[in-house]
């Protein structure tokens, strides 16, 4: 894939999904945020986590904005976007990412990170399976960056599930 987007600015992108992760958190959701930004830079989508109000165990924010993606533009074009999520996307989310065709994928906080966070929560039974190795799987270049401000990631989750573990 050509890269022309190699002088982006990955961490101003990672904590605009930062931002969407709290207001996912305020609004009653798991703190998880993602974003599709272009390859012009321009953020063209935003997705917060979709688990309330249906208890949606399959409403992460990255599968869901990859299903709105998939609808709204076509593969090549999605080649050259970048996902930017909060944490790093599951087995689920990694192949909405793959069969959406997005050409990157940058994470905050790794998924084995996150799962020693949430522990074997009920909500979040975490799948510790790297996003790298569901997309080694696949036929599409898919380049991934992360765990990147993992600190500033986890500490959205820390106070998030001790809280509801309680």
């Amino acid at each position: 894939m050509k890269d022309n987007r190699s002088s982006v600015d990955h961490e101003y992108f990672l904590r605009k999904t930062f931002e969407v992760a709290e207001r996912a958190q305020a609004a009653g959701n798991h703190p998880f945020g993602a974003i599709l930004v272009g390859a012009d830079g321009e953020v063209l989508m935003e997705q917060e986590n979709a688990f309330q109000p249906l208890q949606d165990m399959t409403g992460h924010a990255e599968r869901v904005l990859m299903t709105r993606a998939s609808q709204a533009y076509r593969p090549r074009f999605l080649a050259e976007c970048t996902m930017y999520t909060s944490a790093e996307p599951c087995a689920m989310c990694s192949g909405a990412v793959y069969w959406a065709g997005v050409g990157r994928v940058v994470y905050g906080l790794g998924e084995s990170r996150l799962k020693l966070i949430t522990g074997n929560h009920d909500e979040n039974p975490t799948l510790d399976l790297p996003c790298r190795t569901v997309f080694e799987a696949g036929q599409r270049d898919i380049e991934v960056i992360g765990p990147l401000l993992a600190d500033e990631a986890a500490a959205l989750h820390e106070a998030f599930w001790r809280k509801t573990q309680d």
